[in-house]
């Protein structure tokens, strides 16, 4: 099943979805393989593997200091991928891989993809390729079946969303605000125009993340997007108290959702 196909039926089932992220290799590989199982049992619709970069411009001071860590750790991307592909293997939710450009660049964009698509992966995130710059790797993507994910900002023009979504597959990435990863966000009637000028300029659903970090962030997307995308705050969690709170956070996020469709016995 391709990746839009999945996200609209699991939408027939559920208000909002759930993308989580984490970066491969931090602190190590066993963790990470622990992160996804726990986000799995969580609840999780789809996660997004961040490949390590020494210079991820989207990111903040979290992410960052995660990638450098598994790059201190000899984390490389050969590894990353092979990790994608036991992971693809053991959950049944789609994965994206989530870099910066140089890594497919370097690593050889049609070995990339093709890599990716043996490996099970649904699609790409890539913050710093614009469709104008990528054909090369868009036709490899397209070639192999798989979803370039293209990025909203509030910042862009109708236009330029226009233009964004006849390119992109799967979703749409909506950042929620300008600026770097981690910092908080204004969930307000702002966000909420931004929103709708990002709906009435695709079809695809649309993903929100950058500051979704609370339980009421992702209740106020409720209605206004498809997808929460939590990162950052499960780091945190990760770092400082381990793997089952990450769990525990995203069941959470689920409370409400669960009881309403709980039916009391006779």
């Amino acid at each position: 099943m391709h990746l839009e196909q999945y996200l609209q039926s699991r939408l027939k089932e559920k208000n909002l979805l759930i993308m989580s992220h984490l970066v491969l290799g931090y602190p190590d590989f066993q963790t990470s393989m622990d992160v996804v199982k726990n986000m799995v049992q969580g609840g999780v619709d789809l996660i997004e593997l961040q490949i390590p970069f020494s210079e991820p411009i989207a990111d903040g001071p979290v992410i960052l200091r995660a990638s450098q860590r598994a790059l201190d750790n000899g984390i490389r991307v050969q590894a990353c991928l092979e990790l994608a592909g036991t992971l693809t293997e053991q959950f049944p939710i789609p994965f994206l891989i989530m870099t910066y450009y140089n890594v497919p660049y370097r690593y050889g964009l049609e070995r990339f993809v093709s890599t990716l698509r043996s490996r099970g992966v649904a699609g790409t995130i890539i913050p710093d390729l614009p469709p104008e710059e990528g054909q090369d790797f868009l036709k490899s993507m397209k070639r192999e079946g798989l979803a370039p994910i293209f990025i909203f900002s509030p910042t862009s023009s109708v236009a330029r969303m226009a233009y964004l979504s006849s390119m992109a597959e799967g979703f749409i990435y909506c950042v929620a605000r300008k600026g770097v990863t981690g910092a908080r966000t204004a969930f307000s009637g702002s966000l909420e125009e931004y929103l709708a000028r990002c709906r009435r300029a695709t079809d695809l659903p649309l993903a929100v993340g950058f500051g979704v970090r609370e339980k009421k962030d992702v209740a106020y997307l409720k209605g206004k997007a498809d997808i929460a995308v939590i990162g950052t705050h499960l780091i945190r969690l990760l770092e400082n108290q381990g793997s089952q709170a990450v769990r525990a956070f995203v069941q959470g996020l689920h409370e409400e959702e669960r009881a309403k469709n709980t039916v009391e016995p006779l």
